[in-house]
């Protein structure tokens, strides 16, 4: 049995499911694109193409191998997108969740079905159907749960808003003794750059007492406000919207002192090393491509 334990987003990483780019299907129709970003690159004929998605997840899995953590990969779906596994689960303290993803994704989560049937299978749990909650929009904090969502009237209306406040009441009954605190996000079904499809697209931390963030990614200042106070202004990598838009909050942890960052994030990789960080640097601009980055497909289950 895997014995599950994720408190944080920087202990050290034991076990992770990460995506997969093979047999990843034919790029989109307009139609077809979840988010603004993917749908630019269908209509500019810039979309990625498997070849080069699947060279750049290779590279991640090859940092997990160098760093010994246990790598679990999605069973292979016939043109299919499974890059993207936090938004099919998470792991708060011991416990799996299974997100209410978009419908046409739910074949997704069969193909970690045997990651899941691994857990003891009191630690798993499924939200009511209108409880909608995604893994990147749950951010751990040790005794805080940070939650992106949406709080418009028109929530049912983007396809953007991926968390509702629902799953943060969800979460809030789940996880009693935790400080769990919603924020309010940006959404955009148009423009990428004006677009924080999860809280990861806007935040994340770093090592035990840093972070990066977008100011503009938050809908009311006070929760940027909020986690200025809780960091320090000192603490915090202040990116720009351009910076936002190439996914630069969305790097991943392996320990406090490494982080897994693409490989064109200069002015951040510069910061993290400034800070006494280990950055492992690998391509995954094409990937970028969909909206989503490094923290975006991995499903971390073991850490210290």
């Amino acid at each position: 049995m895997l014995q599950l334990n994720v408190k944080n987003e920087t202990s050290r990483l034991r076990a992770v499911v990460l995506g997969s780019a093979v047999n990843n299907g034919p790029t989109p129709t307009a139609d077809e694109a979840y988010d603004p970003k993917s749908l630019e690159h269908i209509l500019a004929g810039t979309y990625p193409v498997e070849e080069d998605m699947v060279d750049e997840m290779e590279a991640f899995n090859k940092v997990f191998q160098k760093y010994d953590v246990k790598v679990f990969r999605p069973e292979m779906i016939e043109n299919y997108n499974q890059i993207f596994t936090r938004d099919i689960g998470f792991v708060i303290d011991d416990v799996f969740i299974k997100a209410n993803i978009l419908p046409d994704r739910n074949r997704e989560l069969d193909a970690i079905q045997y990651v899941i049937n691994q857990i003891n299978p009191n630690k798993v749990v499924r939200p009511p159907d209108d409880v909608h909650i995604e893994g990147g929009d749950v951010m751990l904090w040790n005794d805080y749960i940070f939650i992106g969502t949406y709080k418009g009237s028109d929530y049912k209306d983007y396809i953007t808003a991926r968390t509702n406040m629902l799953g943060v009441q969800y979460i809030k009954e789940l996880f009693p003794n935790k400080i769990v605190k919603e924020f309010d996000l940006v959404k955009s079904k148009l423009e990428a750059r004006d677009n924080a499809l999860h809280l990861d697209c806007c935040f994340q931390p770093v090592g035990t007492n840093k972070g990066i963030i977008y100011k503009s990614g938050f809908r009311e200042e006070a929760d940027y406000v909020y986690l200025v106070k809780l960091f320090g202004k000192e603490n915090l990598f202040h990116i720009t919207r351009d910076e936002m838009y190439h996914m630069n909050s969305n790097v991943f942890s392996i320990a406090p002192d490494v982080v897994v960052s693409e490989k064109n994030f200069t002015r951040l990789n510069n910061w993290l090393r400034e800070q006494g960080f280990t950055v492992e640097e690998i391509p995954y601009a094409e990937i970028a491509k969909q909206e989503g980055l490094l923290r975006c497909s991995t499903l971390p289950l073991i850490r210290d």
